[in-house]
């Protein structure tokens, strides 16, 4: 159907051309000093029947490039929220309206008005369009009943109750254990666009990466067909955002949801967003032992600090100690207290210096 419209309307347009300028082109050719300005050739219907031939012609060689372009743009539009639609067509008739109110100045301009003219008006309107569509969340806040609301009014979950999975979580594996202890509730939610980087990251050529994908996937698989947790694959994406991070932190604002994640720098984005973050690695810090400045712990100090003389040692549970003056005591277990503790996103760290030492002064 796409492509008898498309003949068609080649067609139309070779008829229209040469029953318009037919006649005038004819008239100016000339073969060894004879003319055709002369009957058939300058009745404008045999201009119009060899204009319409040869935009027939011409689009036999067109039409299947012209189909192609029409169903991506098609592809395009069905896959596109209603709200970024609106906004970009509102951004275009804006942007055609001002080129409506410069006509009068720009085609009085001498010989090449009426090209400007053309020119401006599909400038401003791509240019409307691309503006219209950047700010169509401050657009769309106008229309509030119309638009504004509707991702969370048609969104089947309460406020808070969507746990946004990111791949890194699935990943990790720890956010089965969690889920089977009880600690997590709701639905789970894991958009398609997280299980096609997960299925990206299995395919890959290198070893470690494929692994990583695999487990992940077995991880997702365990949390369907074992725990007792509400698990809903959301066929959605955003086309127009490259970034997966940057797709969570879109869905989790419509869906009104939690991004669950083990990422540092998408929990510090989320906040800056106001998307609401659940970290894994704060959870497990939280559960970890507490150690307070002044308590004495026995360590094994393995390696060489960043600052001149420390040593790093790890508890049972991975915290890493930085130990003042622990150079020296490289490979043996080692007496130390506390001095300081750092509780950050990323981790603990916890800072101490040799007992013996501090017995010596």
């Amino acid at each position: 159907m796409i492509k008898k419209i498309v003949h068609l309307f080649f067609a139309v347009t070779g008829i229209v051309l040469g029953y318009t300028l037919g006649p005038t082109l004819f008239g100016l050719i000339r073969f060894d000093s004879v003319s055709l300005d002369y009957p058939p050739f300058t009745s404008p219907l045999f201009g119009a029947i060899v204009g319409g031939l040869i935009f027939i012609l011409l689009s036999a060689w067109m039409v299947n490039y012209s189909v192609s372009m029409i169903r991506w743009f098609e592809e395009k539009l069905l896959k596109a929220p209603l709200s970024d639609v609106f906004a970009g067509v509102v951004g275009t008739v804006a942007g055609l309206i001002i080129a409506y109110l410069l006509t009068p100045a720009i085609t009085s301009i001498p010989i090449v008005g009426n090209v400007v003219q053309i020119f401006t008006s599909a400038l401003l309107g791509i240019l409307g369009f691309r503006i219209g569509y950047s700010k169509r969340e401050e657009l769309i806040s106008f229309f509030p009943n119309k638009f504004g609301n509707k991702d969370k009014q048609k969104s089947p979950f309460k406020a808070g109750d969507a746990k946004i999975l990111d791949t890194s979580v699935i990943i990790d594996g720890r956010i089965a254990d969690i889920i089977q202890t009880g600690f997590l509730d709701g639905t789970l939610v894991i958009p398609t666009f997280v299980l096609g980087e997960l299925q990206h990251i299995a395919d890959s050529s290198d070893v470690l990466k494929r692994n990583r994908g695999r487990r992940g996937l077995d991880i997702l698989n365990r949390i369907q067909k074992e725990l007792k947790i509400k698990v809903n694959i959301l066929d959605i994406d955003f086309d127009e955002i490259q970034e997966v991070d940057s797709k969570l932190i879109r869905l989790a604002k419509q869906m009104n949801g939690k991004v669950v994640t083990n990422d540092f720098n998408l929990n510090k984005v989320c906040e800056l967003q106001g998307v609401e973050v659940l970290n894994i690695n704060d959870l497990a810090n939280a559960v970890k032992p507490v150690v307070l400045p002044g308590e004495e712990i026995l360590v094994q100090v393995i390696k060489d600090g960043k600052e001149y003389g420390q040593g790093i040692g790890y508890l049972d549970d991975g915290t890493m100690i930085v130990v003042e003056g622990g150079k020296d005591f490289i490979g043996s277990r080692l007496e130390v207290m506390v001095t300081s503790v750092l509780q950050t996103s990323a981790g603990r760290m916890i800072f101490a210096k040799p007992k013996l030492l501090e017995k010596a002064l």
